[in-house]
């Protein structure tokens, strides 16, 4: 893409009351767009690398057995109040309104409810089970007080996976599953280094959840690792008599603060027995579905992304998310850049180019702002030598590299 043609301009300061370091960084940046507090649209940039993460983790889901659909927002009151989830003093975010005839409706800020009903035409027998399906869905939360830019607002996608299983025991290999699926998703974007699962409390479900806890000081969250195992807990669970169960010990934890970028539950029957989600066993007795519940935050993992892995100089987006790969860079030598540009486009890399007139400060200054992992720089120096000036984001130094290895170099 011409940067020449990107309608979204660099900002030199972010709004007064963003506090936040996501939120300033890509609201300089152009990526996204404050509407209100707790309420961001996302440009261009932004949007391709929100549909990036998006990407990485339906591959993930995919690659477990899962499958894809999409439900609504707008939600039937009769079907929450049946597991009691309706009533404000039970679930406080709620955005209620109402239909013109009057009828009561709700903005799903989850959707095990109605996932659990579409479920009761397709789940019979034991034959049907497991099941996992997943959603990007846009959820509604009435957050009291919105904060922490992109990492915690009141309306954002969710990928929720859900599964469905016969027994405890297939329910443990499918969680398992997943599991390890939310551990190549962090590895791929860039948090694996620092994202722990953390044991939490399982809340009506079960004895323990698990959460994945990406270390930072900007996290909302405190946890306790065991840097030795790798294993981590959140404060809600310290004081907890079954530590023992979790193989940690006091003494070695660590304590940090940390964001919560993905959280996995065991549901158990809590929402097949009240909507009467069951199946006949091979006996052809009436079993309830046993349940779990599987939730990614994409742009909560991207402000992640942009919190912890950026610089002084601004954003710093790893390959597997970065809106374009490479950042090419005229420097009034338009006519060579074009080559480039139009040879390495033709070869499936993505390139942002900087074709516009500006001096070379400021463009290399928006370079370090936009945060693509490669700078490709072409000037006067260029067209004499013939080699380009290459240079990755996370490093310091540049290399000089032919013209004609461009390519080659950026197709490994």
């Amino acid at each position: 893409m011409r940067q020449s043609q990107l309608f979204t301009r660099t900002k030199k300061d972010a709004p007064k009351d963003e506090v936040s370091k996501n939120a300033q960084l890509l609201i300089r940046a152009g990526f996204i767009n404050k509407e209100m507090a707790g309420v961001y649209s996302f440009l261009p940039l932004g949007l391709r690398t929100l549909n990036k993460v998006i990407q990485v983790i339906r591959e993930e889901m995919n690659a477990v057995g899962g499958q894809e659909l999409s439900l609504t927002a707008l939600q039937d009151k009769s079907l929450w109040e049946k597991t009691d989830r309706w009533d404000d003093a039970k679930v406080d975010v709620w955005f209620k309104t109402a239909l013109k005839n009057g009828t009561e409706v709700g903005l799903g800020w989850s959707h095990e409810e109605p996932l659990t009903r579409l479920m009761q035409q397709q789940i019979s027998s034991y034959r049907d089970l497991p099941v996992l399906v997943y959603q990007f869905q846009t959820k509604f939360r009435n957050e009291t007080r919105a904060k922490s830019g992109i990492m915690r607002t009141r309306e954002f996608i969710m990928k929720d996976l859900y599964s469905f299983s016969r027994t405890k025991e297939e329910h443990e290999k499918v969680y398992a599953s997943v599991r390890s699926a939310y551990i190549r998703v962090f590895d791929r974007v860039g948090l694996g280094k620092t994202t722990y699962p953390a044991f939490a409390s399982g809340g009506a479900f079960s004895k323990y959840s698990e959460e994945f806890q990406t270390v930072s000081d900007a996290g909302e969250d405190i946890i306790y690792i065991d840097e030795a195992s790798g294993h981590a807990l959140n404060s809600e669970v310290l004081n907890d008599e079954v530590l023992a169960d979790l193989g940690l010990k006091r003494e070695n934890l660590v304590e940090k603060k940390s964001i919560e970028v993905g959280n996995i539950f065991s549901l158990g029957t809590k929402f097949s027995e009240p909507l009467g989600l069951t199946f006949k066993d091979e006996e052809g007795k009436l079993q309830p579905v046993i349940m779990g519940c599987y939730g990614i935050g994409p742009a909560r993992v991207m402000g992640t992304i942009a919190e912890i892995l950026s610089d002084e100089n601004g954003l710093v987006w790893p390959e597997s998310v970065a809106p374009f790969r490479v950042h090419l860079i005229s420097l009034n030598t338009d006519e060579k850049a074009d080559e480039i540009y139009t040879a390495l486009t033709t070869a499936g890399i993505e390139v942002l180019y900087d074709d516009r007139d500006m001096s070379a400060g400021e463009k290399f200054a928006e370079s370090d702002l936009l945060g693509m992992p490669y700078r490709v720089v072409v000037g006067k120096r260029s067209l004499a030598s013939g080699k380009a000036e290459v240079k990755k984001r996370t490093e310091d130094e540049s290399q000089e590299m032919a013209f004609d290895d461009l390519v080659s170099f950026f197709k490994k």
